[in-house]
């Protein structure tokens, strides 16, 4: 007699897209952009890649969908209290957010446009206008914001990426410390000064404290 061969289940019935974008969260968390394929998905989801294309049309669809997921909490999150107090959630929402998915701020700088950039966008600019902005103002003063967040996003993706596998922040920011502090006083007298800083400091602190530079700016508008 003979038996049938024995295939792994496949779940196609059981899939949607938002169990393909978790799963592509997943995979982004474990492999970077670079290990995000619609092959590795489907053997992640136990399924073929022509059923994650019923949902899904193509990777940059998929990076998209996955960092709208991610950053949903910060971008649909209620407002409260004063409007700086809102734009400093917001920011720093999107900074631990970062932290978290490294992979997020390459992708919030690669495509600007992107429906998880346009909501930021959205919750800065209302709480710019609350904060009494007259209306020549107010695009240039929300853009500050957000190219400031995109910008340490892009950074600190840039610098995950950088010492993925190889050494921790804090070797690498004591090697460049120490670069720094070498260099031609002549040529470099600014940078020399700030060496030890470069080493010691802390990167949500900082990147709180620029907000409440472009903040205070923004205030003066009024």
């Amino acid at each position: 007699m003979t038996t049938r061969a024995r295939h792994p289940e496949r779940r196609e019935d059981a899939l949607s897209r938002e169990r393909i974008v978790g799963a592509a969260v997943e995979l982004l968390d474990d492999k970077g952009e670079s290990g995000l394929t619609f092959r590795a998905l489907a053997a992640h989801l136990e399924t073929g890649p022509g059923a994650i294309y019923w949902h899904v049309a193509n990777k940059n669809e998929l990076l998209a969908a996955a960092t709208a997921a991610v950053l949903a909490p910060v971008t649909s999150a209620e407002a409260t209290g004063t409007p700086q107090e809102v734009i400093r959630a917001v920011t720093v929402g999107v900074f631990d957010a970062i932290e978290a998915h490294p992979w997020v701020g390459a992708q919030l700088s690669a495509n600007p446009t992107q429906p998880a950039v346009l909501r930021i966008f959205e919750r800065i600019g209302w709480q710019v206008r609350a904060l009494g902005v007259p209306p020549s103002a107010r695009f240039t003063a929300a853009s500050a914001v957000l190219h400031f967040v995109l910008g340490v996003g892009g950074q600190n993706a840039a610098l995950a990426r950088t010492l993925r596998g190889t050494t921790n922040r804090s070797d690498h920011l004591a090697a460049v410390s120490a670069e720094w502090a070498d260099l031609d006083p002549d040529e470099f007298p600014f940078t020399r000064t700030v060496a030890d800083e470069l080493r010691d400091h802390d990167d949500r602190a900082q990147f709180l404290d620029g907000v409440d530079l472009i903040l205070a700016g923004i205030v003066r508008l009024r």
